[in-house]
């Protein structure tokens, strides 16, 4: 008689659970502890992961005629020249117009004194403010935070460490992560989905691939809502004369990514600019028109038709994430907030539809 051999019973699915939350412990761990050194490592992957599309898409047209190292450097090159390009464009504009606004501000004073002025005085108060004094202030203001600001880089500076590694890591590592990254992203892929066990394989990869279908809709919606709205801010302003019209409207356009508050800040830097070059009442015309109707197209036409709803990030998720990741992680927690959002995003979908499904539901 053949003795038949027991099958062992398979792992409860909670002890399962408690493996996975374990090394989601550990690997919190470890990003929490090794921060600073990973950071380089963060953004370049980010950055490949945002890429990659691209160099495969260059390297199709190409119809493998040229070798895939070569994609990978035009995208690269290319994407870091556009970056130049915009640090090139705001920091100059903005360090030659800091005097300006420091001569100016006793202008902005006498305009508010002739609009506020006379409201307190119908209410029996007497209210002035001093031009003189308002620039003495600013200007004590400016340079005492300059110092401040300087006293606590030059020690860096000086002993090296923390500041210098920072600066070699995102000017020269970067780079050079990102070109390994997307030189070798398909085997990277291969060699992480050699880890997965094969049973889960199937699900983990449909998993994935709405994440990723999920999050790319967004990034490619989202950046032509950014390219769109960088141009009409800037041609909008350029036409109402607006001395830096150009760095604003590519700034807030830019800054669309972050939602409300990008916007919040570019029309704060505009409402100054407008108000040191016009008068109060021009200044005031120039952004209910522009940033108004820059609103209404945003919200009505460009993000449904761009970003679409179907997507399901909505603007007060991305901030919540961005705010509380930044919170928990730091500088890597807002790299990395996005791709997480999506993926949790995908992870309560399938788990409302297994509720929907399951017969605690229909009790």
């Amino acid at each position: 008689m053949s003795q038949v051999t027991p099958i062992k019973p398979s792992q409860p699915a909670w002890r399962t659970s408690l493996i996975w939350l374990g090394l989601a412990a550990i690997g919190w761990f470890i990003l929490k502890l090794l921060a600073p050194v990973l950071t380089p490592f963060v953004v370049a992957g980010v950055l490949a992961y945002s890429l990659a599309p691209a160099v495969d898409q260059l390297y199709r047209l190409a119809k493998s005629r040229v070798p895939r190292l070569v994609c990978v450097m035009i995208v690269e090159i290319g994407f870091m020249a556009i970056t130049l390009a915009v640090v090139l464009l705001i920091v100059p504009i903005a360090l030659k117009e800091l005097p300006l606004l420091q001569m100016q501000l006793p202008k902005i004073a006498e305009r508010l004194n002739a609009s506020i002025a006379p409201l307190f005085f119908g209410f029996g108060i007497d209210f002035s403010l001093d031009p003189a004094r308002v620039k003495s202030f600013a200007l004590n203001y400016i340079d005492t935070n300059s110092n401040e600001v300087w006293a606590k880089v030059l020690p860096s500076l000086k002993m090296g460490g923390g500041f210098l590694l920072s600066l070699m890591g995102y000017v020269v590592l970067v780079p050079v992560v990102l070109f390994y990254l997307l030189a070798d992203w398909a085997n990277i892929i291969s060699r992480v989905s050699g880890w997965i066990p094969r049973a889960k394989l199937p699900a983990v990869q449909s998993f994935m691939q709405e994440a990723d279908a999920v999050l790319g809709q967004y990034m490619r919606g989202q950046l032509l809502v950014m390219l769109t709205l960088a141009v009409y801010y800037s041609v909008c302003l350029s036409l109402w004369r607006l001395d830096l019209a150009l760095p604003i409207g590519v700034f807030t356009g830019l800054a669309i990514c972050i939602p409300y508050i990008g916007f919040g800040i570019g029309l704060v830097l505009a409402t100054l600019a407008a108000i040191l070059q016009f008068d109060l009442t021009q200044a005031a015309l120039i952004l209910i028109t522009t940033y108004g109707i820059g609103q209404l197209v945003e919200g009505f036409v460009l993000t449904p038709r761009l970003v679409g709803e179907r997507i399901g990030l909505h603007p007060l998720a991305v901030i919540f994430a961005l705010l509380a990741f930044g919170e928990i992680f730091g500088f890597i927690g807002v790299l990395v907030a996005l791709p997480l959002s999506a993926v949790l995003l995908v992870a309560m979908r399938r788990v409302k539809a297994q509720y929907l499904a399951s017969d605690l539901y229909r009790l």
